[in-house]
C-alpha cells in the first residue's frame, strides 16, 4: 500500500499536535502560538481577523469586512461546503468582503488557540478539543456541527470482519499513539478491558492491515477504507459513533463575544455556510473538483478518491434530524450524548458550557427555506 503521502504525514503531525493540548497544556500552548493569552483583546481592538476598523465599519466597503476561518485540516474534500460558499459568492452576498479559509495541518496552531489570540474569527474543530480549552478558561462555544457523526472507525478485512467492538476481543488492532485516548474511550464505552485487545502501535499507512499483521485499524471512514478498497483490499468497518461515542465533528466554534456582540454577523455567515453545504451535499463530483483543482490544487489530490470521500462524508453530514431541522443542527438528545461521550473520555463538561445552538435556530426561523 502506498498510502503514506502528503495528506497522511500532515495528518499524523497535526493530530499529534492537537492531542498535546490537554487541560493543563492549553494555556501554555496558546502563549507559544505567538501571542500570550489575553492578547485577543488587543488584536480585536486593532481589527484582528475581522477586517473592520475600531468604529465597526468595514475597511473594504462591505458590511462585515474580511474574516479568517480556520479549517481543522488541509484543504481537501472535508471543506467542500466552504468552497461552494466562497466560489459561488454566498459569503459576499451575506455581506463579507472576503473569507480567508486558513488550512489546518502540522504548521498551524489549534482552532482554539487561534480564537484565543484573535487570529481567526471562527474555526472548525471537535468537542473533544474545544471542551478542554473551555475548561481551561477559553470563552468559546460550539454553534453548529457539520458532521453529525465523527468519522472515526475500525476498518478490517472483509474476509475476517470486525463488525462491533465486541469482535475486537482477542484480536490485534493497529492504533496510532495520537488516537489512543479515543480508542480507549471506545473500549470503556463498550465495557471492554484493554487487556482483552492487543493494541499494536501504528502510524497512518494501513499497509499492516492489508498484509495481515493486524486484524483491525483505527481510521477515518472517509479515508483509509476507500484507499484500501481502491488498492483491491476488500474491507468493512464500524463507526465509533454507532457504539457509545456519538461525538459530532467539524464543529463551528466561536468566542462567546461573537455570539453576544456580533450575532447578526454570525447569522449571516451561518446562512452562507448552509447554502454552501447544501450545494456540496447535492454534488459530490463538483465538491471533489473544487478540492482537487482549486482550493487544494497544491496537494495533488486524487479526483476519483476525493469524489468517493465526498459521497461517503454525506452520510456523516445528513441525518434524519438535519433533514427536518436543517444542516449543522443538533437535537437536545445528540448534545447530551456528546456530553456523555466526553465524560467517557474523562472530559467532564456541561452542555451549556460547550454548546449554543440558539443562533442557528434563529437562522432557520428567519429563513425556513434553508432547511
Amino acid at each position: 500500500m502506498e498510502r503514506v503521502g502528503k495528506e497522511n504525514e500532515t495528518r499524523r503531525l497535526y493530530i499529534r499536535e492537537m492531542n498535546s493540548i490537554d487541560r493543563r497544556s492549553f494555556l501554555r500552548f496558546s502563549a507559544m502560538s505567538g501571542v500570550a493569552l489575553g492578547g485577543a483583546g488587543l488584536l480585536a481592538a486593532c481589527g484582528g481577523a475581522s477586517g473592520t476598523s475600531a468604529d465597526g465599519s468595514s475597511s473594504d466597503g462591505s458590511k462585515y469586512g474580511k474574516v479568517a476561518i480556520q479549517l481543522s485540516w488541509i484543504k481537501n474534500i472535508e471543506f467542500a461546503g466552504e468552497y461552494f460558499a466562497d466560489s459561488k459568492g454566498y459569503f459576499k452576498d451575506a455581506g463579507f468582503g472576503a473569507v480567508d479559509l486558513v488550512a489546518g495541518g502540522a504548521a498551524s496552531t489549534s482552532v482554539e488557540a487561534g480564537l484565543d489570540t484573535g487570529k481567526v474569527w471562527l474555526g472548525l474543530s471537535a468537542p473533544q478539543t474545544t471542551a478542554p480549552a473551555i475548561l481551561e478558561g477559553l470563552p468559546a462555544k460550539i454553534v453548529g456541527a457539520t458532521f453529525q457523526k465523527n468519522p472515526f472507525c475500525i476498518v478490517s478485512s472483509a474476509a475476517k470482519p470486525i463488525k462491533t467492538p465486541a469482535d475486537m476481543k482477542g484480536r490485534k488492532i493497529g492504533v496510532q499513539d495520537t488516537n489512543l485516548l479515543i480508542f480507549n474511550a471506545l473500549l470503556a464505552a463498550n465495557g471492554i478491558k484493554p487487556s482483552e485487545v492487543t493494541i499494536v502501535p501504528a502510524q497512518f499507512d494501513p499497509t499492516p492491515l492489508a498484509n495481515g499483521e493486524v486484524d483491525g485499524w483505527v481510521s477515518y471512514v472517509t479515508n483509509e477504507p476507500i484507499t484500501l478498497a481502491s488498492k483491491g483490499f476488500a474491507n468493512t468497518n464500524f463507526l465509533f459513533a454507532d457504539f457509545g461515542l456519538p461525538l459530532v465533528a467539524e464543529t463551528l466554534t466561536v468566542k462567546q463575544s461573537t455570539i453576544d456582540k456580533e450575532r447578526d454577523k454570525l447569522k449571516a455567515f451561518l446562512t452562507a455556510q448552509i447554502k454552501g453545504w447544501k450545494d456540496a451535499v447535492a454534488s459530490p463530483a463538483e465538491s471533489a473538483r473544487l478540492a482537487v483543482e482549486v482550493y487544494g490544487k497544491d496537494l495533488k489530490l486524487s479526483l476519483d478518491e476525493q469524489t468517493l470521500e465526498a459521497t461517503a462524508q454525506n452520510d456523516l453530514i445528513v441525518s434524519a434530524a438535519t433533514k427536518s431541522d436543517g444542516l449543522f443542527t443538533m437535537t437536545d438528545a445528540l448534545i447530551e450524548q456528546n456530553i456523555a461521550a466526553l465524560k467517557t473520555a474523562k472530559i467532564d463538561i456541561k452542555a451549556s458550557q460547550l454548546f449554543d445552538l440558539s443562533v442557528l435556530r434563529e437562522v432557520y426561523a428567519e429563513n425556513p427555506g434553508l432547511k
